[in-house]
């Protein structure tokens, strides 16, 4: 049997993982879903294991030597690579009929896609270039821009910079209502919206955001993209970094960060 992944360079490995995690969360939509409990309101659903073993399922028959962390599953193997691993970013709105979900597959420190379940856009990084595409069409390469002037704060927990930086302060701050409009999509779905110009910018807290599984492939289209991207403070994201900004352009982030820091 001839292996059909065989020859994919790693941001390809990248989209057909994510196309094959999106197929299942889009075949299981809608059904009464058994849930495991993680705790602290948190919980996974049988869509998010099926799709994680659909998205492993593409990475061992592509890159068998690899090691993989998966939001479900951990850790397995002991290859040098590591793919982050995460099936379905939004649980908690797909399970009460919410589509504004996505599926992120990320080599760290390489290739990455976001797949939209529901729209068929495909958001992917060889890590140098950005580009979406959907269903069988042109690829189009990823255009940052501000014009929407929408931006996404996520709201949901840790807060590990107040009281120095909380994210209802901004949205009250009277300098960001008169600069943008906010949205709260509780998704990394916004990431790949800010990459291709469909936000102005992303904001969340979170602490060290490097390395993390929800987060990794989107800030890999954002870097390529030429996004902007550090954490609340403005520095670096990284070892001892805090949370994510993610802005189109160099006035958008200077812009939110006097408002956030000022």
């Amino acid at each position: 049997m001839i292996n059909s992944y065989t020859g994919l360079d790693d941001s390809a490995v990248a989209t057909a993982a994510v196309r094959a995690g999106a197929d299942v969360v889009r075949e299981m939509y809608g059904q009464d879903l058994a849930r495991i409990d993680k705790g602290a309101g948190d919980f996974a659903t049988a869509a998010d294991l099926a799709a994680e073993r659909a998205i492993l399922a593409v990475l061992r028959e592509a890159r068998p030597d690899d090691a993989v962390l998966g939001e479900e599953g951990g850790r397995q193997g002991s290859g040098a690579r590591e793919w982050l691993v995460d099936p379905l970013c939004g649980t908690l709105n797909y399970a009460v009929g919410n589509m504004v979900v996505a599926v992120n597959v990320a080599l760290r420190d390489g290739a990455a896609a976001v797949a939209d379940p529901f729209s068929g856009e495909v958001f992917a990084t060889d890590g140098s270039l950005a580009w979406a595409s959907r269903g069988m069409g042109a690829d189009v390469p990823l255009a940052p821009t501000s014009a929407t002037r929408l931006v996404d704060v996520n709201l949901d927990p840790p807060f590990p910079s107040a009281p120095g930086f909380r994210a209802v302060d901004l949205l009250a701050h009277p300098g960001f209502i008169e600069s943008f409009r906010p949205r709260v999509v509780s998704s990394t779905l916004a990431l790949a919206w800010v990459a291709a110009g469909k936000r102005a910018a992303y904001v969340t807290d979170g602490g060290d955001l490097s390395g993390n599984l929800h987060f990794a492939a989107g800030i890999a289209l954002c870097r390529a993209a030429g996004c902007v991207v550090t954490g609340v403070d403005g520095g670096p994201i990284g070892a001892g970094g805090q949370g994510l900004v993610a802005a189109a352009d160099a006035e958008t982030h200077d812009r939110l960060m006097s408002l956030m820091t000022g």
